[in-house]
């Protein structure tokens, strides 16, 4: 092992325990909480945890292993098996994170209407079709043997194992990369936009009676107002920062992953083993990311885990007894802080 095959074995490791500690959270939120459980987005969250704690669990250790060894790391039915939940995993990860953005598109441009636009059946068949279409792509790699060990990103994942094939893996993989990253990327870039143009507007609409009020209220504090033109600053970036935390982690770590995947189908183009393992660790960051970036930081769950955390502490101090007051007002106290 080289001083980077070092690095990128750190890495991997950091990484799976964040992912699978911060996905095991989200989880149990969804366990824990009737309401959560309740809301549409709530079944794209859980989906999307499930997937990235199987990627944490199988893929993670694999390339793991496989970067220390520096070959297969398993027997070559385990590995193809690995092979197939990648492609299965990533895919559906990527359109999980799509269902999620059409969720917030529909919430915020259409709020009156959402109950009816995005009903519970409807999330389930959205889940459905990506459950699907990862399937058959999944399935189609198996079939065809494309699922094995790749040195260039020392992992068990779709691989081209004969020359005959070049032409049909070459669609295969185009077309698989276009329907699922392609794909979720322009409906990440769609819904988002449209949701920051419509905070922006009324961001703007907030502030027009803002300034008005100021503009009444002669005798206030000079620290007032300039208190309320750094909101007003704040409220805009605060809604052009969640939009590109969105869309940028997912083309950051997603992007040279796939842009490798293309160009390695170029017979006269040959990848580095470095920058091929580097790829593939920037799409497993995307699974320790994605809890803090779509629920963990989100007043509703922060409150779930506070009223877990409140309820063993409760237990272990006061094993026999039923209820105590004390620890109530604490726990609402905490909630408050949070909110």
């Amino acid at each position: 092992m080289d001083f980077a095959d070092i690095i990128f074995t750190l890495f991997i490791a950091v990484v799976a325990i964040v992912s699978l500690l911060s996905n095991l959270l989200v989880l149990l939120c969804f366990v824990q909480s009737t309401e959560i459980r309740r809301q549409v987005p709530g079944i794209f969250i859980m989906n999307l945890s499930f997937c990235n704690i199987l990627i944490t669990l199988l893929n993670m250790p694999s390339t793991l292993v496989g970067i220390v060894s520096n070959h297969q790391p398993f027997g070559d039915c385990l590995c193809h098996t690995v092979s197939f939940l990648e492609t299965f995993l990533t895919a559906n990860t990527m359109l999980s994170m799509a269902a999620l953005s059409i969720d917030r598109w529909i919430a915020v441009v259409f709020p009156l209407s959402y109950s009816s636009k995005m009903r519970y059946k409807d999330a389930v068949i959205m889940m459905c079709y990506s459950w699907l279409h990862s399937l058959t792509f999944s399935l189609i790699a198996l079939l065809f043997s494309w699922v094995d060990y790749s040195h260039i990103y020392a992992s068990c994942t779709l691989h081209l194992s004969e020359e005959s094939d070049r032409i049909k893996f070459t669609i295969f993989t185009v077309v698989f990369h276009a329907s699922s990253f392609m794909l979720s990327l322009l409906i990440l870039c769609f819904t988002y936009l449209k949701v920051l143009k419509v905070a922006r507007f009324h961001c703007k609409r907030i502030d027009v009676i803002t300034m008005q009020t100021l503009f009444l209220l002669v005798d206030i504090h000079p620290s007032v107002k300039q208190r309320c033109l750094v909101e007003q600053k704040r409220r805009k970036q605060r809604a052009t920062k969640k939009i590109s935390i969105f869309i940028g982690s997912f083309i950051i770590c997603f992007a040279p992953y796939v842009i490798t995947r293309l160009t390695e189908l170029l017979p006269f183009v040959g990848i580095n083993r470095h920058w091929g393992i580097v790829s593939k660790c920037l799409t497993y960051s995307k699974a320790a990311s994605d809890p803090f970036a779509y629920s963990l930081l989100r007043l509703q769950y922060k409150k779930v885990l506070v009223t877990v955390v409140n309820r063993l502490l409760r237990r272990d101090l006061y094993p026999s007894s039923g209820h105590n007051s004390s620890l109530d007002t604490e726990n609402d106290y905490s909630l408050q802080r949070i909110s």
